[in-house]
């Protein structure tokens, strides 16, 4: 399942709804090991006698780093904090045996996991046996890299409070793009900020005017009386001072370097107002509904505007910069609905559904918009009632599980362009104790998968009609029904595992084994189960799950960034020095590789 992007969608949602924007110090950018290890409904944490040890001191001095916040995360677990001591020590206790992630932050430093030397590559796990104490499960914490700054106006002014985030070229959402790194910053009163605890390497720097107190209060307090607007505004704004991506300017940065940047001046663009009005499948205009702006593109994962409809369901969003749009219209009885399945994908709600659900739950009222500088009247947001899916769950290979109304069906988009936010509120049931399901309001291309599958099963396949569309998805048109989707799940699993050995024939300790599909078409899917990475455990061997059954190569090399092997470019280069195998049902493989290059 996506998911990242389930989490990181929720956890927008969830401020969309409490107006709660962003604070300034908050993570622009979520990476896995920051996603939350959520436990599965009814599932109580485990405990053992497990112990693990460890101490965090400075990579540069090897100086002790107290009050450092250490987290251990693990399937039985789910997410555990410490902090250091004086002496810089930490400890988790009462553990049961199984594999866990530690990863490490602290103020001023790059947050590092277990086993990770070098940036943007994951940590390594711990597997930890029942009764096992492990010492020395240590950290170095690196120096943050700062940027500084300032940002002034087309006048030559500061101006305070734009947002200012480093960015990096990397591959996401199947595509090479900028991807917001580390920790934004706002300017103060003089126009400077500083980016602090970044990881060394390249970046970009951009720059936004930082509007999301008044899209709230927009939002929130929207219709009656409208105001003056001005007809000019800034775009974002990247290094240099340029408002193409394309144009702009890349900065390196050694680890704990301090660099200052020349000024960046905002680039002024032409801002328009976008009116129209709202109504249900019913004819009837959707009144008090919530209205979200949100860009065409997945890189932004904020609404470009937001506000209210008045009674007779009309809206007016100001101040919108030229560019593609999505407009979404919500109800606010299907906003507390989408609040709750973002509590439940967070772990922070139980997710039993609502014993009945208003039928505006299941419409969809989305419009597409382009803005170029002139004012747009005259938009008709109409809602349709999204699709509904039934099918059935089928267990192969033992006995279904006790209770089938505990787990959690979602339908996550495959193309997450699609309007993230809004197609986020919609497509998730529990399933029957018949075994069968029904999901709603879906649109676009969507994939199934379980918020939380039963314990010791796996998924095999899902088809409709017979055809595999495990990883490629339906594609859902609104007000349609379709029958006939099956979800096989197998308590037979697939295994890889093995050791990676250098030039010199001897065990390497510190390496990536990527396994992807030998037929290159299936390099360019946006999620695929055919591709995975490890990294090796504490006695230098590495291990992948579930892959499911087919052709593979598998390659290991010294070093790639976290979602790098993702990108089919570089699976290119991959497949040429890669070890063929294959892999069949329930099969355990062991690989004996060697590092690419040697």
């Amino acid at each position: 399942m996506h998911r990242s992007v389930l989490v990181r969608a929720s956890i927008v949602l969830l401020l969309l709804l409490t107006a709660l924007p962003f604070p300034a110090a908050a993570q622009v950018s979520i990476t896995s090991a920051e996603i939350p290890s959520m436990m599965p409904r009814g599932q109580k944490p485990k405990t053992g006698t497990g112990r693990l040890r460890g101490r965090v001191v400075a990579a540069d001095t090897g100086s002790i780093v107290r009050r450092a916040q250490v987290r251990i995360s693990g399937q039985d677990i789910g997410t555990k904090t410490a902090y250091t001591d004086a002496q810089g020590r930490y400890e988790f206790r009462d553990l049961p045996a199984g594999q866990f992630n530690v990863s490490v932050s602290k103020s001023g430093f790059v947050t590092m996991q277990y086993g990770q030397a070098r940036p943007f590559e994951p940590g390594r796990p711990i597997d930890l046996a029942d009764a096992q104490v492990m010492e020395k499960a240590d950290v170095a914490l690196p120096r943050g890299s700062v940027v500084t700054g300032r940002i002034l106006d087309e006048f030559g002014e500061p101006v305070t409070d734009a947002r200012v985030v480093a960015m990096r070229m990397q591959y996401s959402m199947g595509k090479r793009r900028l991807v917001a790194t580390g920790r934004g910053a706002s300017t103060n009163d003089v126009g400077q900020f500083r980016l602090f605890a970044l990881p060394p390497g390249d970046y970009y720097v951009s720059a936004t005017m930082d509007g999301e107190d008044t899209m709230f209060m927009d939002m929130f307090g929207g219709g009656g009386p409208t105001g003056s607007s001005n007809k000019s505004g800034y775009a974002p704004t990247y290094y240099p001072g340029t408002p193409n991506p394309a144009e702009a300017q890349r900065i390196a940065v050694a680890v704990g370097q301090e660099l200052g940047i020349a000024d960046i001046q905002m680039q002024t663009t032409r801002l328009a107002r976008v009116s129209g009005s709202a109504m249900g499948s019913d004819g009837k205009p959707i009144g008090g509904g919530m209205v979200m702006l949100m860009p065409a593109s997945a890189d932004a994962m904020m609404p470009a505007g937001g506000t209210r409809t008045d009674q007779d369901g009309n809206f007016t969003l100001s101040g919108v910069a030229p560019g593609d749009y999505s407009i979404q219209v919500q109800s606010l009885v299907a906003l507390m609905n989408m609040a709750q399945q973002s509590m439940t994908l967070l772990g922070a709600a139980s997710p039993s559904a609502p014993a009945s659900a208003p039928a505006i739950e299941e419409e969809v009222a989305m419009a597409a918009v382009t803005v170029a500088g002139e004012d747009v009247t005259g938009v008709i947001v109409k809602a349709t009632r999204g699709a509904r899916a039934r099918g059935r769950v089928i267990f192969e290979g033992g006995a279904k599980p006790e209770s089938l109304a505990s787990l959690q069906l979602v339908a996550a988009p495959v193309e997450p362009d699609m309007g993230m936010i809004g197609a986020m509120g919609f497509g998730m049931a529990a399933i029957k104790e018949t075994g069968t399901f029904e999901l709603g309001g879906l649109v676009g291309r969507r994939s199934f998968s379980f918020l939380q599958p039963p314990p010791g099963w796996f998924l095999k396949r899902i088809t409709h009609e017979d055809a595999d569309i495990t990883d490629k998805g339906y594609d859902f048109k609104a007000g349609e029904d379709v029958e006939g989707f099956e979800i096989v799940m197998t308590t037979r699993s697939q295994l890889v595992s093995g050791t990676v050995t250098n030039d010199k024939g001897e065990p390497a300790k510190n390496y990536t084994v990527v396994v992807f599909p030998e037929d290159p078409r299936q390099w360019t899917l946006t999620a695929s189960r055919s591709r995975a990475a490890a990294r090796p455990d504490q006695q230098g061997q590495f291990r992948i799950a579930e892959l499911p059954p087919g052709a593979y190569l598998a390659i290991a090399v010294d070093y790639v960034a976290e979602g790098e092997w993702m990108d089919p470019e570089w699976l290119e280069r991959a497949a040429k020095k890669a070890t063929a195998f294959s892999l069949t049902e329930g099969a355990a493989k062991t690989l004996n590789l060697k590092l690419a290059g040697s």
